[in-house]
């Protein structure tokens, strides 16, 4: 992150500065001196903090003092899908895990917005033209189907929130964190070229987000620096799936890069209808995690999603914005985790 000045030209010294030179996040920097405790911040590192503000001349803004401690000391969670977590298996429970693992180490306690408005039963930030999530001192989003005018308001409107998985928002700067979908499939390909196979078929979705374009993006990168020989389909529900990967394999593919776990069972089965062995005749990697017993995921070989890890950045994010309105806004990265698998395996020879 880059640190500017205040536009009005004067150089107040910010907990931002205080946390670079430290080298510690701006939370830590918060919690400091707000004198709020924590077993995780070492005597060393608090004593570090105090000397830097006293020598950088840190003196705190009365009103984001407040905001440091937190008008109610509530965070709010926003999500516009209409899902709650059931038995460990829901997309948003790791997420809500790493998110309820920070709060509770911040001193913040969590608000989960679930009301909707309408007759469509649509969840909306501004039902009645209100903004719903005011009641808590700053709020994290996630889900799906967002309604990005809403979004572009809420930033417009200076309320601080943060928003998990990558959104561009035209005519609104938001701060996000999400995985590295793209240093993620980088990877993945490089490892395949290492197994000897030169000729792909990636398999994305019909109308591609964020973060299937960011998945793209690392696949581009690989075919490009290891010039591999890919094909590309983005299949429709009635896509005849089986008659293409078929047309493909017939043609020397030996391996199939999936865009997104929600597609994984589809292509197993359709490799079985066939009767194409995995990894022996075609090898398969699936681009991220989804909600699914334990035992399939380890089976499929990819990458894992770092769930926890991106909603305690996200808390720590949510929380240095509202200790420093004039904060930057962030866009943080967090790399994901190699999965070997076992659906991936030297490219056999095509006849």
């Amino acid at each position: 992150m880059v640190l500017n000045a205040h536009s009005s030209g004067r150089a107040r010294t910010r907990q931002a500065d205080i946390a670079l030179a430290a080298g510690v996040s701006q939370a830590t920097v918060s919690m400091v001196l707000s004198g709020r405790p924590s077993a995780r911040i070492a005597k060393e590192t608090k004593k570090r903090i105090l000397e830097l503000s006293g020598s950088l001349g840190y003196s705190a803004n009365p009103a984001a003092r407040r905001l440091a401690g937190g008008k109610n000391r509530m965070l709010g969670v926003f999500t516009y899908e209409p899902t709650f977590p059931i038995a460990g298996l829901d997309q948003y429970y790791p997420f809500l895990l790493g998110i309820e693992s920070e709060a509770e180490e911040l001193q913040q306690n969590l608000l989960l917005f679930t009301g909707a408005s309408g007759k469509d039963r649509v969840r909306s930030i501004y039902a009645e033209n209100v903004n719903q999530l005011g009641i808590a001192d700053g709020s994290i989003l996630l889900g799906r189907g967002e309604d990005r005018d809403e979004v572009a308001r809420l930033a417009s409107d200076g309320y601080p929130f943060v928003y998990i998985g990558r959104r561009e928002v035209k005519n609104a700067d938001i701060s996000w964190v999400t995985a590295d979908y793209e240093g993620a499939t980088f990877d993945v390909a490089t490892d395949l070229v290492r197994l000897g196979h030169r000729r792909y078929l990636y398999i994305g979705v019909p109308e591609p987000e964020e973060p299937n374009l960011d998945r793209y993006s690392g696949w581009q990168r690989a075919v490009e620096e290891h010039r591999l020989i890919s094909s590309v389909e983005r299949p429709r529900p009635d896509s005849d799936l089986p008659a293409m990967i078929q047309e493909h394999v017939n043609e020397g593919v030996t391996a199939i890069v999936v865009e997104t776990p929600e597609d994984g069972s589809q292509m197993f089965r359709a490799l079985k209808k066939l009767g194409l062995a995995v990894p022996q005749d075609v090898s398969v990697t699936v681009l991220g995690d989804m909600a699914i017993p334990r035992g399939w995921k380890q089976a499929w070989s990819g990458f894992g999603m770092p769930f926890g890890a991106i909603g305690i950045e996200a808390v720590r994010l949510l929380v240095e914005m509202i200790s420093d309105p004039d904060a930057e806004r962030q866009k943080i990265k967090l790399p994901c985790i190699p999965r070997p698998g076992k659906t991936v395996g030297e490219a056999r020879a095509h006849n």
